[in-house]
């Protein structure tokens, strides 16, 4: 099945990274202060190999190597092989992979991969789940009761994010975090933050596809910064619940 693809493909990156977390590792400039390791494009060649040997005939879009496969191709996995490239170069160990398959206009299958914790948090369209390192499973749970709302600081942005954060009123109720990372997005659907928002266009892009499927299939309330629907292109929000939502989209219409 597409999901087990996904789990797989997100584990033998997950391999990777772990394997030379702490090495020398050699840095391709992608400009902007942005780069990519040794460690990106091993990983993402790793997910490949897997890709290929299960679904022969998929596209790929991978964020080093770029797109593979019939351009117009109506399954494509989004590939994302290191989300948080930075935190692992100065040996943070707080990152993501990031697999994904868009069948046609919807993602239909996804898994993100936490190389360090083991934890694997997928869904086959339907429902999300976790997968531990012990190889049990158990759902996701979405929870507002933490009061932690990832924000994502990265430029470039038309809206400074740091507004929502002084916004008056965000401290009686929320507490930030910047996490670096889109394993902050799965955290909601596992009740470990309330809240993650990111301004930009989040539209067919490799670091956030997963992540959205595995929130929007555990429940959580998913949109644009705005309020309308992400697909937009206004951002992204998401929210354990209703009233998370209603709250925070509140504080950054404030801001």
């Amino acid at each position: 099945m597409d999901h087990e693809t996904a789990v797989a493909a997100s584990l033998a990156a997950a391999d990777v990274i772990r394997g030379r977390y702490g090495t020398a590792l050699d840095r391709v400039d992608k400009g902007g202060g942005d780069f990519a390791t040794a460690a990106d494009l091993a990983a993402e060649q790793a997910i490949r190999d897997v890709l290929r040997a299960a679904c022969p005939d998929d596209a790929i879009t991978g964020e080093e190597h770029g797109a593979t496969g019939p351009a117009q191709a109506r399954r494509r996995w989004l590939v994302d092989p290191l989300c948080g490239t930075l935190n692992y170069a100065v040996r943070t160990p707080l990152v993501a992979v990031n697999v994904a398959l868009r069948d046609g206009e919807r993602v239909r299958a996804a898994a993100v991969a936490d190389p360090f914790s083991g934890e694997t948090y997928w869904t086959d369209g339907s429902v999300a789940r976790v997968r531990r390192p012990d190889g049990s499973t158990a759902p996701l749970a979405p929870s507002g009761a933490s009061g932690l709302v990832d924000i994502n600081l990265d430029p470039p942005f038309e809206v400074e994010p740091a507004l929502v954060i002084a916004a008056p009123g965000f401290r009686d109720r929320f507490r930030p975090r910047v996490l670096s990372t889109t394993l902050a997005l799965v955290w909601v659907a596992d009740g470990r933050r309330a809240a993650y928002l990111t301004y930009g266009d989040v539209r067919g892009s490799v670091h956030f596809a997963a992540g959205i499927a595995v929130c929007e299939a555990a429940g959580c309330v998913v949109s644009g910064v705005d309020g309308e629907p992400w697909e937009s292109g206004s951002g992204l929000l998401v929210a354990a619940d209703s009233s998370v939502h209603a709250a925070l989209l509140g504080l950054v219409r404030s801001a």
